[in-house]
């Protein structure tokens, strides 16, 4: 399975905001919106990625004024990318390994969608349940 079926059935929604935009405002939208990560874009561009672990850890570090400090200062800017065409089990890997929850997806320079270790964990365990009733059926019918 690709990525490319996990956003047909997820969606490609993207949420982002600017890079000059408070932390205080992007806690806000990710709890309005239940996600865990949103992009920060700079128009097109890609500048980076801020999760909910990301804001907490610059509390913890700084106290209540981070949520005054711009995204820019806190985002992950060495963004990880997935293709449409990339393997579950090659972007499930590379999650794990480096230790990260969210993975924009690009396509010709463009981001086309977000994924997350949820998402490919789902679909990866759809997959061995799938694959576990093929067999119980070829089993019984021989």
């Amino acid at each position: 399975m690709t990525v490319k079926a996990i956003l047909k059935e997820k969606g490609g929604d993207v949420f982002s905001m600017s890079p000059d935009t408070t932390l205080a405002a992007v806690a806000q939208e990710l709890s309005s919106r239940k996600i865990g990560a949103l992009l920060i874009m700079e128009g097109d561009r890609l500048a980076g990625i801020l999760s909910e672990r990301d804001i907490v850890r610059q509390i913890a570090a700084t106290g209540a004024a981070a949520l005054d400090a711009p995204a820019a200062s806190v985002m992950t800017k060495s963004v990880e990318t997935a293709a449409l065409d990339d393997l579950i089990d090659d972007v499930m890997s590379r999650m794990t390994t480096s230790r990260f929850r969210h993975m924009p997806v690009v396509e010709g320079g463009r981001v086309v969608g977000l994924i997350s270790i949820g998402d490919v964990v789902k679909r990866r365990i759809e997959a061995a349940v799938r694959e576990r009733d093929e067999i119980r059926d070829y089993i019984m019918s021989t």
